[in-house]
């Protein structure tokens, strides 16, 4: 019964999307021309009294695909070193990864009772646009991710927290976060999970959501 119940709240809160939080680390700026190289994910869940929570990782370090640009700049940035030896033993292409993350998406999408998955990032449109060209260069005819709508929880964190940086805003959510490990998709992922979480449900310990729910009762009734 407690299930029935989280599955039902979840579909009803964002408009039978079910929010999924991604992160990649890429070789550049340009999402048609440089290379993807990691990619994580976090689904979320919802629990009876209408928290949300973070549920599963999904993270793949990736080969750049053929003929991609990759900036010296952006390896130095993040840290990632291409020739290293167990990194080009685990890495996958960009089809073995997006098969291996859309699917456990749909599944949770028909699980929660949502019609479809809606990316929550930080700086969302930067990820989204990566994400759109590697599915489009993979021919994915099922994405399962609305095409251009996204959560970005660097403008929540600014109304909620006053901050922008994700280490800042997770701190001042009083999630820990370790600067040494920032710049991986999968910890970077996940501590935007918690960063998103934490705001959806401070919302809702306001009356926020309370206070939405009769404004959506209003407009049905006027229509």
């Amino acid at each position: 019964m407690s299930e029935a119940i989280a599955r039902d709240l979840m579909a009803q809160r964002f408009r039978s999307y079910l929010p999924v939080v991604v992160d990649l680390e890429t070789g550049g700026f340009n999402a048609k021309r440089d290379a993807l190289l990691e990619i994580a994910a976090v689904t979320l869940t919802m629990d009876p009294e209408g928290n949300l929570l973070p549920d599963a990782t999904y993270a793949y370090h990736l080969k750049p695909f053929e003929g991609a640009n990759v900036e010296q700049a952006a390896l130095d940035f993040t840290g990632i070193k291409l020739d290293d030896p167990l990194r080009q033993q685990i890495a996958v292409t960009e089809a073995e990864a997006l098969g291996e993350i859309f699917r456990p998406v749909r599944k949770a999408i028909k699980a929660h009772g949502c019609t479809r998955a809606i990316l929550v990032g930080h700086n969302a449109a930067f990820d989204h646009g990566f994400l759109n060209a590697a599915a489009e260069r993979c021919g994915v005819k099922r994405n399962p991710f609305h095409p251009f709508s996204s959560f970005d929880t660097a403008s929540l964190a600014g109304l909620v927290y006053g901050q922008t940086v994700l280490a800042r805003a997770c701190r001042a959510a009083g999630i820990e976060f370790d600067n040494k490990a920032a710049h991986s998709a999968r910890y970077d992922t996940e501590r935007t999970a918690e960063l998103f979480c934490a705001m959806v449900n401070r919302y809702k310990d306001l009356g926020g959501w309370r206070l939405a729910q009769r404004e959506q009762e209003m407009d049905r009734a006027d229509d």
